[in-house]
């Protein structure tokens, strides 16, 4: 028995994505919603980069943070939508083990870092509203790229961890994946070995990563409510706390999904509800995050209608 669990091992070269099991005519119209989507947040996102890029008024340490997460909802969008959307008009919905080891490796990794990186945001926000004065030498350049590094080393430490303990597991001939795209909860229902261990790993992982970052979140924004209510005006209250709005809204989009996937034991024994989430976190979220940056941000408007005006008075 072992010996054929070893050679179905050694044989299992490829996994079936069974993503979502509807119709034809179902399929073409989630085609065109993923389609959609993908091409809302590839314009979205490459729009916001260019924008704080191009304006000098927006070359300050938030628009730098924020150039960074469209920049990482950019990249991870794109590790998912487009072999979706190829396996929504195939009918071999295949992708090899190493794709799919290195699809996910990509994407926890690109997701683990938004996670520090919406943390190390909130910090800024803090530093912006508490301490005005100390601000520029509190997040000078240097201080907000060791940031950004900083949240991409922890990001790539969680990403090689649950890539390496996740393809340690045997799988044993069963390649059918319940889901459409190369993810954790998937890939351990399909194995025939005990996951326990994988299961803790999982949990344990995304519970630190989600209480280490929203205590940072949390505490940071104690102080700067702390800091807006001795504000005497109602005008300068609501000034001041306007420019954390647009971070309070992706953080609550971003924590609440990845909460509900991956730090409850619970989320693994549902496919159905798992594939719900992962559009939510994989297209919707990055589709929304420069939408409620430029729509609810003054400062984003005024630089596009700068940039508009420039380019209509050069030609």
């Amino acid at each position: 028995m072992k010996s054929q669990l070893n050679r179905n091992y050694s044989a299992l070269t490829e996994f079936f994505l069974l993503g979502f099991r509807t119709s034809p005519k179902i399929q073409i119209l989630l085609f065109l919603v993923f389609l959609l989507a993908y091409m809302v947040t590839v314009v979205g996102n490459i729009s916001m980069i260019v924008v704080v890029k191009v304006d000098s008024r927006l070359h300050t340490p938030m628009y730098f943070f924020l150039r960074n997460l469209s920049y990482l909802d950019l990249c991870y969008s794109t590790v998912i939508a487009p072999n979706t959307l190829a396996n929504f008009l195939s009918k071999d919905k295949k992708i090899s083990y190493n794709g799919c080891a290195t699809q996910f490796f990509f994407f926890a990794l690109f997701v683990g870092t938004e996670g520090f990186l919406l943390a190390a945001m909130a910090y800024d926000r803090f530093s912006a509203i508490r301490s005005p004065f100390l601000y520029t030498v509190r997040m000078s350049q240097q201080a907000c790229v060791r940031l950004v590094v900083g949240s991409y080393v922890c990001g790539c430490i969680n990403s090689m961890i649950q890539t390496g303990f996740t393809f340690s597991l045997r799988f044993c001939g069963e390649n059918r994946l319940d889901h459409f795209f190369c993810d954790v909860p998937a890939l351990i229902k399909i194995s025939c070995v005990d996951t326990f261990v994988n299961e803790i790993v999982l949990f344990i992982l995304s519970a630190l990563i989600i209480i280490a970052t929203t205590m940072v979140i949390l505490v940071s924004y104690a102080y700067i409510l702390s800091t807006v209510l001795r504000i005497p005006s109602t005008h300068g209250r609501s000034k001041t706390f306007s420019t954390c709005t647009s971070h309070i809204s992706v953080v609550s989009l971003f924590y609440g999904t990845v909460f509900f996937m991956y730090a409850q034991p619970g989320a693994i024994s549902s496919p159905e509800k798992s594939k719900i989430i992962a559009v939510f976190y994989t297209l919707i979220i990055p589709m929304l995050n420069p939408l409620i940056y430029s729509l609810r941000n003054r400062e984003v408007k005024n630089a596009v209608k700068r940039i508009l005006l420039r380019k209509i008075s050069f030609h």
